[in-house]
């Protein structure tokens, strides 16, 4: 769908299918012809090889979009300062890495957004933002609405500083326009796309419950880690210090051999997953369910 409005974006497609739709008047295939080249003039726009990407976000479906787009011959620069492992194997060598926001926004002929919505993401692209825009740039946002300021926005087209603004998330303030386009929310409105979602949220809620992994979640931080056999114990607590020094002491003082962790936070919330060599007692997860800060444990 991004490639599809990435196309519709750098042409005018869609004007040109509706024009040729109005001239149901004309009989003679010849007119029709020729009134056609009279009129295609205005439906020009510009090839997307050679010109700029900016992928924001390069999660499962920004590294995809960055990918896809370097096979149709543009160039593409990616921002995403929490990029996981995962993604990174996903993503072309070729994809430009930038350090900051600003360094994207500044090459980028198109921008498109795949970041989720959340405190640190609601109005990213506002008026400041859309001020470090190159003249002419075009804006996709098929990721979450709050992360686009509608009404700075709506000001950067009419001063002429941003080509179009194309989006999955249509807005009164929007309509009506020649320099948008609207998607009536069809991110994932396919039937394998809805039967993919059914799977993976299946899939993930397993892998919690058998392993304590966490995946796309929207509260807790995503924390995986492969099983190294034995027992595994994971808690939440609060984000605070010394609640995971008190954890390792508590297993320390009853002679619980640590083989493996890892420790992930998000906001006021952090989440371990801690693999041990011996099964740990009743006693032992009362020890760590009594810690201060911690808000629940188990044991799988």
């Amino acid at each position: 769908l991004v490639t599809a409005a990435l196309m519709l974006g750098s042409r005018r497609i869609l004007d040109g299918l509706n024009r040729v739709q109005q001239l149901k008047e004309i009989t003679d295939p010849q007119e029709m012809a020729r009134q056609l080249e009279k009129e295609k003039k205005q439906f020009a726009g510009t090839e997307i090889a050679g010109k700029t990407l900016g992928v924001i976000g390069l999660g499962a479906i920004g590294s995809m979009v960055a990918n896809v787009a370097l096979e149709l011959g543009m160039h593409v620069a990616g921002f995403d300062p929490a990029l996981s492992v995962e993604a990174a194997w996903r993503l072309s060598s070729r994809v430009e890495k930038v350090d900051s926001l600003d360094a994207l926004l500044r090459v980028s002929d198109f921008v498109s957004l795949h970041v989720p919505a959340v405190e640190q993401t609601h109005n990213l692209i506002d008026a400041e933002a859309l001020q470090r825009f190159k003249p002419g740039a075009r804006l996709l946002n098929f990721a979450r609405e709050e992360i686009v300021d509608v009404e700075a926005v709506t000001g950067a087209l009419d001063a002429g500083r941003l080509g179009a603004y194309i989006t999955d998330f249509p807005v009164p303030a929007l309509l009506g326009r020649r320099d948008t386009l609207l998607f009536p929310h069809l991110g994932a409105s396919t039937a394998e796309a809805e039967e993919n979602c059914s799977v993976m949220a299946a899939e993930q809620l397993m892998d919690f419950l058998e392993n304590g992994n966490i995946v796309n979640s929207v509260n807790y931080p995503q924390t995986r880690m492969t099983r190294n056999g034995g027992f595994r114990i994971t808690f939440a607590n609060d984000n605070v210090p010394r609640v995971l020094g008190t954890v390792l002491s508590v297993l320390a003082d009853h002679d619980v051999n640590v083989v493996d962790m890892v420790n992930k936070s998000l906001h006021e919330i952090a989440y371990n997953i801690i693999d041990v060599e011996s099964e740990p007692t009743p006693e032992i997860i009362a020890a760590i369910a009594a810690a201060e800060g911690v808000m629940h444990v188990r044991v799988i």
